[in-house]
């Protein structure tokens, strides 16, 4: 088990009272589950009594990672975990303020030694786990960091000679896969929890933008996981990409809020056997190697992590028709639309979308990725904004001038039309083939849909891309 021990709190009766339990607290982060869960494992194997504590602090709002959709997620996560807990003869204990505060207090009220966590990549996380060790060990008490909890390996598990990461995915995964992970384990039977005051949980209620949100929590997504590995993942290598066919796991939210481990993913899919389970493994290296570049380069998730000299394009109308779902562009169209109605989208619409926005448009790969993580309930910051940067060539893409041409990948991807009359309700009735996008168009009456001209020709885009990055 992979953990680091900060802090040197003595052990024994504290806070007045004497004391013959050990009690240790286990703070949840996005780590929002009963299986698979090292660092409540570990505080049931020391302690007599454990506090799982979940603290919903301001201060994530503050740093904008909290969004209507990912709020109602997180709500429906936390009724789900305090459940299991209850099952089990515990209970989560919640409570509202700064994070490192009212862990303190927590700790303090329920005389814990010690407080488990899992680590984080961002640099968020990494400040806020240096706070907390400093004020633990202040108090006399010890902060216990675990790796690997909400990744399959952790971060520098595999590095290349004489750097701190990889920056290529091939080798990455080429010794991702030769490397065993760490060993999966259960949910306990019983998590007796001390008498420690709880706030009451958020609604599951709670406002969303999003009306076909997935419910939150890990019994959905271990449902949504047992569903798809009996009758999908067979699939996954030949209809990934399907934007129609639907294809993919969608249990990307459950991974985000550590609702799902991503070690257990990967030990039922190789043990599942199939073709499509190791493409879907391949899928779960990706998410580790982007946690293993933001890790090693915390900056990247505002700065370019390679600088190619962009003078981007800012805000304007173009951007506006981008996140209204209205460029002209059917197929890009229809993956923000299905975004916004969703709060997810298929991962052939994402790439489409951000390379109509930065390569088409031209504009700052940071407004796209904003836009996203205020929509997306998977909204990562490692995945999300390396994955933007990866299309803007700006990222970890040897090929950073590739421009994805959306009448091409419409005509590949959603050949019949499917996906586009799915959500650009306008064109269901528009006699054309789904990768046509000229105008005008010509409804099945004859009559012209009510949708607007491109925002941009291919044609001007890409010369006015190739120039700014000085192709010609």
């Amino acid at each position: 088990m992979n953990q680091r021990t900060q802090g040197g709190g003595r052990r024994g009766p504290r806070d007045g009272a004497a004391r013959q339990d050990r009690v240790a607290v286990v703070l949840y982060t996005a780590d929002l589950r009963v299986h698979d869960h090292p660092p409540l494992r570990s505080a049931l194997a020391e302690a007599d009594l454990v506090v799982p504590l979940f603290v919903r602090d301001p201060a994530v709002d503050a740093a904008g990672f909290a969004s209507p959709n990912r709020l109602s997620f997180l709500a429906d996560a936390l009724a789900d975990l305090d459940a299991a807990l209850r099952e089990r003869g515990g209970r989560l204990v919640f409570r509202e303020g700064p994070l490192v505060a009212e862990v303190l207090a927590v700790a303090a009220e329920a005389g814990a030694d010690e407080v488990h966590m899992a680590a984080g990549v961002s640099r968020f996380a990494a400040e806020r786990e240096e706070r907390l060790r400093r004020e633990l060990e202040s108090a006399g008490r010890r902060l216990r960091v675990h790796d690997a909890v909400c990744t399959v390996l952790a971060p520098g598990a595999v590095t290349p000679s004489g750097k701190d990461h990889f920056a290529v995915f091939t080798p990455y995964f080429r010794r991702w896969s030769a490397t065993a992970p760490r060993a999966v384990g259960g949910a306990p039977r019983r998590v007796p929890v001390p008498d420690v005051g709880s706030a009451r949980l958020p609604s599951p209620k709670v406002a969303r933008r999003s009306p076909g949100l997935v419910p939150g929590g890990e019994s959905a997504g271990r449902e949504r996981f047992r569903r798809w590995l009996a009758g999908g993942v067979d699939d996954y290598e030949d209809r990934h990409d399907d934007l129609a066919g639907d294809a993919t796991s969608r249990l990307s939210p459950y991974l985000h809020f550590g609702c799902l481990s991503a070690a257990e993913l990967v030990e039922r899919a190789r043990r599942h056997g199939e073709a499509g389970a190791e493409a879907f493994v391949r899928q779960l290296a990706w998410r580790d190697f982007h946690h293993q570049v933001l890790a090693a380069r915390p900056a990247a998730a505002f700065e370019d992590y390679r600088g190619r000299g962009d003078r981007w394009r800012g805000e304007g109308p173009e951007v506006e028709a981008w996140r209204e779902g209205r460029t002209g562009y059917p197929i890009v169209d229809a993956a923000m639309r299905q975004l916004r109605h969703e709060g997810w989208m298929h991962n052939r619409g994402r790439l489409l979308a951000a390379s109509f926005l930065t390569k088409t448009l031209y504009v700052d790969w940071r407004i796209g990725a904003a836009h996203f993580l205020d929509l997306l309930v998977d909204g990562d910051v490692a995945n999300n904004q390396l994955n933007w940067q990866w299309v803007a060539g700006t990222g970890t893409d040897t090929r950073p001038n590739r421009v994805l041409n959306p009448l091409a990948q419409a005509r590949r991807f959603d050949p019949n039309g499917d996906y586009v009359r799915r959500w650009v309700p306008e064109l269901a009735d528009a006699a054309l083939p789904g990768g046509r996008v000229h105008q005008p168009w010509k409804a099945a009456d004859g009559e012209r849909p009510d949708y607007p001209d491109p925002v941009v020709a291919l044609d001007d885009g890409l010369a006015r891309f190739r120039d700014a990055r000085g192709l010609d």
